[in-house]
């Protein structure tokens, strides 16, 4: 007869319980990820509607301002295992050692990437965008750049409150960020309330009065509940450690260059389709706005994949890593797919919430923006598993051979073929958006592969 201790782990690595704790986790970091996202479309939403200029400069601005951003969410994406693994091994010193020192990665890395947000205008006049463009960039990162400390710390304390599987003040946070982004960015952009006009500035000051006020929140809420005060995550926290935020940035920096050569991906389409046109510039935005969106569903799925196959890891479970894992990646298929069917229906719907149809330009741009919306939601299902397949690999601390196989897989195979398919065989933009397509089913075959490949050595290994 089975130990009771043997009977919990049975039972605990049953699919149903496997897929009801990937759904109670995923939903709040799902729904935090789409409040994210929100912020961002509700600028590029209400700055549309100044002129078809300030659009393409705010799609150039946001890119650039998310390639940064999203390489510095590498390093905090390092502190999600290391915390999961200390949670699953019943380690509470260095789960406090991860947080804080990841803590202390953000200051330093938001110091040396100012100067690059600072000075984007001379970056994007070298790169061949349009100089009226170029300007109304720099003069949105000028203040945007604020925002990179309190977003990317938010990031961090995230690894702690999904470590112990409490993700639905993420959830709560983000909202509240989403609808006082909304609010001032309303107020300042267009000049209600008696409040001057600021146009892109005012997109820009809502954006880091949002992120400033979440993370706030986060210090608040880590600091008043019990469960995590206990971690004493701001005691003494000057004192170094050096040993952690090496490690940190060990396991961080493949997972930064992981994400940075799929985000550069997306900014580098950016400048080919400001190459071809401004017109072209602003449906790519929309349609891109559009795909991000979608990827929200399966980005917040990856953090879940990394938290609990982490916590199986951590603990030695090899059938615990191999259903969670299975577990995640079947529930992303299905959202991408009701995705994709949405995307592929009502193309021209969504296009036109980003616009204002009594602009001379507006139907043209929507008229480019329909073809891409269409193949957006074509490539929904690629972009979900290999997302899912990275955040898997983290929970086995795997990033160096995944960052090598995402770089083959955006660059020598999407970049290049979205090149291709653009101007020597003279598709246009809806070519940038084929390579699209290839670079993400390339990732998402290698990534998902590598982790099932995995899981059977550990699974050999173990016998």
């Amino acid at each position: 007869m089975l130990s009771r201790s043997a009977m919990l782990e049975k039972s605990d690595n049953a699919w149903s319980t496997h897929m009801r704790a990937t759904l109670a986790l995923g939903a709040p970091l799902v729904g935090a990820q789409l409040a994210q996202m929100a912020i961002n479309t509700t600028d590029v939403i209400l700055v549309g509607w100044l002129g078809t200029t300030e659009l393409a400069s705010v799609v150039l601005a946001t890119q650039l301002f998310f390639v940064v951003f999203i390489f510095g969410t590498g390093f905090t994406s390092a502190v999600v295992p290391l915390v999961a693994q200390a949670l699953g091994a019943k380690d509470p010193v260095r789960v406090r050692r991860s947080v804080r020192m990841g803590l202390w990665i953000v200051i330093g890395y938001g110091i040396l990437t100012a100067p690059l947000l600072w000075h984007a205008e001379p970056i994007l006049l070298k790169l061949g965008q349009q100089p009226d463009v170029a300007a109304n960039a720099q003069s949105y990162l000028r203040v945007a750049q604020w925002g990179v400390f309190p977003a990317l710390g938010l990031m961090a304390l995230r690894s702690l409150v999904t470590g112990l599987e409490r993700g639905g003040i993420v959830l709560y946070v983000t909202i509240g960020m989403f609808f006082l982004n909304a609010i001032v960015a309303y107020v300042l952009i267009f000049g209600h309330f008696g409040m001057p006009a600021l146009g892109l500035h005012g997109a820009a000051v809502a954006s880091v009065i949002a992120n400033l006020c979440g993370f706030l929140i986060a210090v608040a809420y880590v600091e008043s509940v019990p469960q995590m005060r206990a971690y004493q995550l701001f005691v003494r926290f000057w004192r170094s450690d050096w040993s952690m935020l090496r490690e940190i940035v060990v396991l961080g920096l493949p997972i930064s260059l992981t994400i940075l050569a799929e985000t550069s991906l997306f900014a580098a389409a950016s400048l080919l389709m400001g190459m071809i046109g401004k017109l072209e510039l602003a449906a790519h935005g929309i349609a891109l706005q559009l795909a991000s969106i979608a990827f929200m569903i399966p980005l917040g799925l990856a953090q879940v994949a990394t938290v609990r196959v982490g916590l199986a890891n951590g603990r030695g479970d090899e059938l615990g890593i191999r259903r969670a894992g299975a577990a995640v990646l079947l529930i992303s298929v299905l959202f991408t797919a009701v995705g994709s069917v949405l995307y592929a229906l009502m193309p021209q719907a969504l296009g036109a919430l980003f616009l204002d149809t009594r602009q001379a330009d507006a139907a043209a741009v929507l008229q480019l923006a329909v073809p891409l919306i269409m193949i957006a939601g074509a490539f929904q299902l690629f972009d979900g598993l290999q997302a899912v397949g990275s955040g898997l690999l983290r929970g086995l601390k795997d990033t160096k051979v995944p960052m090598v196989l995402a770089l083959i897989a955006y660059w020598p195979i999407g970049f290049a073929c979205a090149w291709a398919f653009a101007f020597p065989l003279g598709y246009g933009s809806k070519g940038v958006w084929f390579g699209f397509v290839l670079g993400l089913a390339a990732a998402a075959v290698f990534l998902c592969g590598r982790f099932w490949i995995l899981v059977r050595r550990h699974k050999q290994t173990a016998r």
